[in-house]
């Protein structure tokens, strides 16, 4: 048995059963898929298959949007200064060049400004607003922030500077006093609310230029894809096209940063995600951001391939950081004897950098399966900033509003914040926000959640259903790629990678196979036995080489659900390999009296079985028995097994003299060996044995063997070493002899626990264990 890693939620029934028209010509799992994605109707669906840009939504119906088009307009026929105040991450940067490309189409006097993360921190600040009021700025036109900015606003106001807020975060209690604020969220009329804050600029660019800008989907697809909203509705529809733009897209800036991380051909989702938005975030985390605007803004290839070489050796300079921070984060974690971070994990310490603490923060979730804060502490302001990350059953955002007085700032998300408090503050908040999480939430809450849409055959499984089931992406948050259940046997199992740390199998169901790898699964290699019969979660995802293309499972999870037998019958080195696979709950089992655990470690309980012994409840708890030597009988095995009714099984005896290879002696070696006695009378069985050994070609313990029977039932005695007949023997069975029996059992117990194959032993195990399912055995997957 294997326990799923992951909390498997199955979102499907078989009774959903789709009803799209035939026009669509899809297939009924891309049916189901869509119906699971809430839609329901075929105008739903086709709009979802091939989204259009007449389905985005008019600008104008955003809350100040005619207001804010008109104050721009009014400054660029005035002459006036235009300030566009961006943020440092992708979203931001993004959002920041579109900005900055629309005013200059449209003849405007503008340029940007970033805050530096470690000297200004995030969103407007008042120094900046009062040092564009020096350089003459009168509008400055915020994007992906500035939505929390209530005291900045006031002071935009005194100075004289005209403030248009555009931004997509939570607003908070109390809004900005600005001259406008362009939010999804703050127009009701608008009926969606997750845009990116890229998204938001774009439709304020829209606005402006009076016509669509295709030119700048290239930059929207960036920040919509990096901030991870929800890619649905509008957001599918600009990522969607987006990624095109992007693919054919002759921004030199872009050109270079693609050229940089190698990609080529079509641009998906996931470069977007791993390769071109962490590079744009690094510059921001590690220095002023405006290296990264510069390189999208730029019509020079020479620069833009001097800045992306500068963006690359950034991000692996961030990348080197992150590695150094989450170590000393995980130790910090390790060594709290408090338990104060049981539900909740905060930690903190002087020096770290603050523009990968968010990094920082979601490594810790996906080790700890916490919702995390990540803080670097300023001794001389005594203060703590940083970052934190959440899991989904955890509202980070409205769970540190309930406590929004202990933070000096905060802002963010439900699954992301930053923040910054008093040193003095991180214990206070570290209480609370633990007992808020210890109200709200479950043990299978802390456990990751993977959302399953459907259970597959292998059978179905081809290229061409892969191709269509692509045609639901671009995959991310609110539509995430689907994952498949399958349960198979493995036919060929092997770890892969220089570090042997990547799994790579092939599953077999009524013949039909499927390969399947699972990167940074390598550990459960020694883990499987063999035959196991498993339930595989994974993406179906298509495999090309060497112009060959198959279908093939990107594993994400897997269980066992049966108990697991491992053969270690005959080896000598089975320590070395089974050692590190063993649990706290190991027990190491002997039934002859000398103590066959040898090197096992102490922590394994040792267990001796005689006639006295008893099950206790602590046994009872065992996962992994390791049968060390051969019982005295079957039956008393049998009752063993069925006591503890372990999940796994680890077969570890070897047989140095068995009876299997000495046979007993079949009845005409009994009858010759009695007709030769009575012939000569006696038999000196020092002198005669080897004798007669050497005449039939029969081994000593055969002639012992069946002296030893005839003595038992008194059809011969011995005296003085002379073995002589009965003269009125008494009349039994051979098999009433006690030896004979002993033999038997004997026999019985090598045949069927070591000299049988895998598949007889294990058929052995699984009829004696017990029939009721004991706690221990229960799935948390839903399967």
């Amino acid at each position: 048995m294997i326990p799923s890693k992951a909390k498997w939620k199955f979102t499907y029934s078989n009774d959903d059963l789709p009803h799209f028209d035939h026009q669509l010509s899809i297939s009924s799992l891309t049916e189901r898929l869509l119906v699971q994605r809430g839609i329901s109707t075929n105008e739903e669906a086709q709009r979802f298959l091939t989204p259009e840009l007449t389905h985005l939504l008019n600008p104008m119906l955003l809350k100040d949007m005619d207001k804010a088009v008109a104050r721009v307009k009014q400054a660029i026929v005035k002459g006036e200064s235009i300030l566009v105040f961006g943020d440092y991450d992708a979203d931001g940067v993004s959002s920041t060049t579109l900005m900055v490309e629309a005013l200059q189409e449209l003849g405007a006097i503008c340029d940007y400004y970033i805050p530096n993360r470690f000297t200004e921190g995030y969103g407007p600040n008042e120094d900046a607003f009062k040092a564009a009021h020096k350089q003459g700025y009168t509008v400055i036109i915020t994007v992906d922030t500035g939505i929390a900015a209530v005291h900045e606003a006031e002071v935009a106001k005194q100075l004289g500077i005209d403030l248009i807020i555009t931004d997509h975060h939570e607003e908070q209690e109390v809004l900005p006093n600005a001259f406008a604020i362009i939010h999804p969220k703050c127009s009701p009329e608008y009926s969606f609310k997750e845009l990116a804050g890229v998204g938001v600029a774009f439709k304020f660019a829209q606005a402006l230029l009076g016509y669509f800008p295709n030119q700048f989907l290239d930059l929207v697809v960036i920040g919509t894809i990096a901030d991870l909203v929800p890619l649905v509705n509008e957001n599918r529809v600009l990522a969607h096209f987006g990624l095109k733009a992007i693919t054919s897209t002759k921004r030199p800036g872009l050109v270079a940063l693609k050229n940089n991380c190698n990609i080529e051909g079509a641009v998906t989702e996931e470069n977007i995600g791993f390769l071109i938005g962490p590079r744009i975030n690094a510059v921001g985390r590690l220095q002023d951001a405006n290296a990264a605007v510069d390189l999208l803004l730029t019509k020079d290839m020479v620069q833009a391939d001097e800045l992306a070489q500068f963006i690359d050796q950034l991000n692996q300079e961030r990348q080197k950081i992150v590695t150094e921070i989450s170590k000393e984060a995980e130790e910090l974690v390790e060594a709290d004897s408090t338990g104060m971070n049981e539900k909740v994990i905060i930690v903190a310490k002087e020096g770290w950098n603050e523009g990968v603490l968010g990094i920082v923060a979601s490594k810790l979730v996906r080790i700890y399966d916490r919702p995390a804060i990540v803080l670097s502490i300023n001794k001389e302001k005594k203060t703590a900033k940083g970052s934190a990350r959440s899991i989904a059953a955890f509202d980070l955002f409205s769970n540190c509003m309930q406590i929004r007085k202990d933070f000096i700032n905060f802002g963010g998300h439900a699954q992301a914040a930053g923040m910054t408090l008093a040193e003095e503050n991180i214990s206070v908040i570290r209480k609370k926000l633990n007992q808020l999480a210890s109200e709200q939430l479950s043990a299978d809450d802390f456990k990751q959640l993977l959302t399953i849409d459907h259970t597959v055959e292998i059978k179905d499984l081809d290229v061409s259903l892969i191709v269509e089931l692509n045609k639901l992406a671009p995959f991310g948050m609110g539509n995430p790629k689907p994952l498949f259940h399958v349960r198979a046997v493995p036919t060929e199992l092997r770890q892969i990678g220089n570090q042997k740390n990547h799994l790579k199998m092939s599953i077999e169901q009524a013949e039909a196979k499927l390969d399947s790898i699972g990167f940074g699964m390598g550990d459960m290699y020694s883990k499987i036995s063999p035959n196991a019969e498993m339930d595989l979660i994974g993406e179906l995802e298509i495999n090309e080489w060497n112009g060959k293309r198959k279908v093939q499972l990107l594993l994400k999870d897997l269980a066992i659900t049966e108990w697991q037998l491992f053969d270690y019958r005959g080896s000598k080195h089975w320590r070395k390999q089974l050692i590190p696979l063993l649990g706290e709950q190991s027990a190491a089992v002997t039934f002859q009296t000398i103590d066959g655990t040898g090197s096992l470690p102490p922590e394994i309980n040792h267990v001796q079985i005689d006639e006295n012994w008893e099950v206790d409840y602590e046994l009872t708890m065992v996962e992994d028995l390791i049968l060390l030597d051969l019982p005295n009988s079957l039956e008393q095995l049998a009752q063993v097994i069925k006591a503890i009714n372990p999940s796994r099984i680890y077969a570890c005896y070897l047989v140095h003299e068995g009876h299997y290879f000495n046979s007993i002696p079949n009845r005409e070696d009994f009858k010759w060996f009695y007709a030769m006695l009575l012939k000569h009378k006696e038999f000196n069985i020092s002198v005669d044995t080897p004798k007669l050994s050497k005449h039939k070609s029969w081994k000593p313990e055969k002639i012992r063997f069946i002296t030893q029977v005839f003595f038992e039932l008194e059809f011969v005695k011995i005296e003085n070493g002379i073995l002589k007949p009965h003269s009125q023997p008494s009349k039994k069975d051979l098999t009433e002899a006690p030896i004979y029996q002993q033999k038997l059992n004997q026999l019985e117990i090598e045949t069927t626990l070591y000299y049988s194959n895998y598949k007889e032993l294990k058929k052995w195990f699984t009829s004696e264990m017990n029939e009721v399912v004991s706690p221990k055995e229960e799935v948390t997957h839903g399967l």
